[in-house]
């Protein structure tokens, strides 16, 4: 393999531009090449055999020779102007070449490279050296309040106190005008609206995590804000992020319970009374420090996987150069290289050993192995099993479905003038299936080609590299899946069609509904249970979403879902007919009578748009940015534009049609432009790649042009409704079926650009690791 592949292959890739440029590099050592070949011919014609041999006498002469190798070129370092930039690197050429201006602008392409490297490497360093530094700090903290809680145990208190720290609470008039004049403060602080913070602090005559003094704190924002504690002589703040209910509603029920212990704080007692902090939120800040020290160590590998492949690239160019030249610059060069900062500082390696050895220390039992899964997780190698499972059941669904489209075409199942009951009742769990795993099958597409692409999809979902899906497996359980679905509906179509009554076998098609909900929620740990629990938390997130903090996958998801309103209305309609018994009456028309079911619905039509929404509020809630709102405003038009179709498919009036035809052209307008401009950053007038953007991570211009045309194509979908297109000789369901296929088809294109645009913001921001938030601040004495 060339080296340039290997180098694009294994750089991280949101710091690619901060990586040596190896292609322009190369680019303009082959302009030396071409220069220097159309030199040496010229000079081969014009040069006499006399001239031609003395200089080679003179070339292969011993002290000419040495002088020729000290003095090829000279770098000069110039001092730093700032400490963040570090010193500076320049070439000056001593000796002419085939073509000096090309010589020149190749070493000043190099030592631009070099410089940028020192100075990408020095900040990146800086960043982790200062984050390593609160993370030790953090987890002395830690170890202490730990360390009280033991000794807490140890005194015998009694049940209520074994869960917590307790300490004595002073009631005296200089404690509560300091309580007081934090609660001023703390009005004015913006992070007690999303989070609840308690606060500790050590008294310095005490002995280490045995007494802790507490201060009485009174108040409107009490129940946000927690109390405060010296700790080690310092004000800190426990800082638990409200990311869902769970810690929402715990933090709550914490405080009503340390109402009620401590209602003899207000009597001021002598003696004082006791204050509960729970056991459980040291165990959520434990958790925090220990995801933080397997980001930071992450980092740092990726710092030395950045200096390991740059030193690997200047010695491969200037090996180049020396061939093509035939001179002697590697050695000098390369001495500065290795002189350089980003390959002489030994900091960040010595951090990653000092994080190594706490983590092994507290968080793995001084178990080395144990630790090292989760701060190197080993990933899961390829199964040539898999790839043939894939092969054998995709044959068995392709077989079975010409076995089925062959029967349904015999029965006229599929027909104009096709069997009522049976796609009223069959039909939607052949299509609900199809949808669902189409989409699947697509989201493994898009998988394949982020990989291509060097797409960290997986750092931008945050999930986790040993249990992640490949797309191997999305293909294994699509295959699996469509293959079981197809051959149940085979045999069930030729029991129809054998005789059989609908009252013996309509149960057949429910039954197999049933099962794929519970190999949904098996508990036990097979048929990959880490990512169905992973997609049933999701689906709690989007379903809950004004009270969860929103991340990437959960709105990302939640898009999902607005596909895939017509596979809602199918599992809406398939619920309420088994759930009611209307299969052993076989009246399928039961629920469609129903004035809940139809009020239903509605429901089913906007609830996608509606949890889309919501979570736009949210992280505005969160962010404050206005253009959440925007977006907000987006899906509020999606949901007019539902409602409006669904009441058209009732009523059929003229009235409705219009009103269709204009809420569905506004929100498809409104749809466009940021699916464009927002979702896939495109249509910047100022680019340099003219109507779409800088950075493209496709090389054919072309596929974005095209992409845009068909999501507008795809995006007018909704025009069936007007025109009534029917295929000839095919029931109006498979019309409809293909119609939300091709919407299905349109998100999956849809995700593609999608990740690609937040791939990009990544790279631009370097953000290659996650910033996890720590659980202990220290509160400034302005803010008590």
């Amino acid at each position: 393999m060339k080296f340039s592949k290997q180098f694009e292959g294994q750089l991280v890739p949101e710091w690619k531009e901060a990586f040596v440029d190896y292609k322009q590099l190369k680019k303009d050592l082959k302009k030396i090449h071409l220069l220097s070949n159309h030199n040496t011919s010229n000079e081969q014609q014009k040069n006499s055999f006399p001239n031609t041999f003395l200089q080679s006498l003179r070339k292969y002469t011993f002290l000419q020779h040495k002088q020729r190798e000290n003095r090829v070129i000279r770098v000069h370092r110039k001092l730093a102007v700032s400490a963040s930039k570090g010193d500076l690197y320049e070439t000056e050429l001593l000796e002419q070449f085939a073509d000096t201006d090309a010589a020149i602008e190749f070493f000043a392409c190099l030592d631009l490279q070099l410089n940028k490297v020192n100075q990408f490497f020095r900040m990146k360093e800086k960043e982790f050296l200062e984050r390593g530094e609160s993370l030790k700090n953090q987890m002395e903290i830690l170890m202490e309040l730990k360390t009280a809680v033991k000794q807490q145990q140890a005194k015998g208190p009694s049940s209520q106190e074994d869960d917590s720290i307790s300490g004595t609470i002073l009631c005296d008039e200089e404690s509560i005008k300091e309580s007081a004049d934090e609660e001023q403060g703390l009005e004015n602080s913006t992070d007690d609206l999303d989070n609840h913070e308690v606060e500790f602090s050590d008294s310095l005559g005490s002995e280490p995590g045995k007494s802790i003094t507490m201060k009485k704190e009174e108040g409107k924002l009490r129940s946000l804000s927690g109390r405060v504690i010296n700790f080690r002589g310092k004000s800190l703040r426990i800082h638990i992020p409200l990311t869902n209910p769970t810690r929402t509603f715990s933090a709550i029920s914490y405080l009503l319970w340390d109402d009620l212990v401590n209602q003899s704080s207000k009597k001021c007692g002598t003696e004082g009374s006791k204050l509960h902090v729970s056991k459980k939120r040291l165990l959520h800040a434990e958790k925090m420090i220990k995801g933080a020290f397997v980001e930071l160590y992450k980092g740092l590998g990726y710092l030395k996987t950045y200096r390991n492949l740059n030193m690997l690239a200047f010695v491969k160019i200037l090996k180049k150069f020396d061939k093509v030249t035939n001179k002697q610059v590697l050695p000098i060069y390369l001495k500065v290289v290795e002189s350089s900062y980003f390959n002489s500082s030994d900091k960040a390696l010595k951090l990653a050993d000092e994080v190594e050895e706490l983590f092994v220390k507290h968080f793995g039992g001084d178990d080395r192995r144990k630790a090292m899964k989760y701060l190197k997780p080993t990933q899961r190698k390829e199964s040539h099993c898999v790839t043939f499972s894939i092969g054998l059941f995709t044959g068995c669904f392709l077989a079975l479905l010409v076995g089925y489209v062959i029967m349904a075409h015999i029965t006229g199942m599929y027909g104009p003038r096709s069997d009522a009951m049976y796609m009223e009742t069959v039909y939607p769990v052949l299509s609900m299936f199809s949808l669902l795993f189409l989409h699947f099958f697509l989201y493994g597409c898009n998988i394949v080609m982020w990989r291509k692409t060097r797409i960290n999809y997986s750092f931008i979902f945050e999930l986790s590299s040993t249990k992640e899906l490949k797309y191997s497996d999305v293909f294994l359980i699509c295959t699996t899946s469509m293959a079981a679905v197809i051959g149940i509906l085979f045999v069930h179509l030729s029991l129809i069609a054998k005789g059989y009554s609908y009252a013996h076998v309509q149960a057949i098609p429910g039954l197999l509904f049933l099962g794929f909900i519970l190999v949904l929620v098996c508990p036990f740990n097979i048929i990959y249970k880490s990512s169905r629990y992973r997609f049933l938390s999701v689906i709690r997130n989007i379903i809950l979403s004004p009270l969860y903090k929103v991340v990437m996958l959960d709105f990302f998801m939640a898009d999902q879902l607005c596909s895939q309103v017509p596979m809602l209305r199918d599992l809406e309609y398939m619920a309420c007919y088994y759930i009611t018994g209307s299969y052993k009456t076989q009246d399928y028309r039961y629920c469609m009578r129903t004035t809940y079911y139809r009020d239903l619905a509605y429901a089913v039509s906007f609830l996608p748009y509606y949890w889309r929404a919501m979570q736009c509020a949210r992280r505005w809630f969160d962010e404050g940015h206005k253009s959440h709102l925007v977006n907000l405003g987006k899906y509020v038009s999606a949901m007019l534009a539902a409602g409006a179709k669904v009441a058209y498919e009732r009523e059929k009036s003229m009235e409705w049609l219009c009103l269709v035809v204009v809420v569905s052209s506004g929100a498809t307008l409104y749809q466009l432009y940021w699916d464009f401009v927002k979702d896939w950053g495109l249509l910047q007038l100022n680019s340099k790649n003219p109507w779409l953007r800088n950075e493209l991570m496709l090389r054919r211009k072309s596929i974005y042009f095209f992409s845009m045309g068909l999501n507008l194509l795809l995006r007018l979908a909704w025009l069936q409704t007007v025109f009534h297109y029917n295929f000839e000789k095919v029931d109006y369901r498979v019309t409809m079926l293909f119609l939300a296929a091709l919407e299905v088809v349109r998100r999956g294109q849809w995700n593609f650009y999608r990740l690609e645009n937040e791939h990009l913001n990544n790279a631009g921001k370097y953000r290659a690791v996650k910033t996890v938030p720590l659980p202990f601040h220290e509160v400034d004495d302005e803010q008590e």
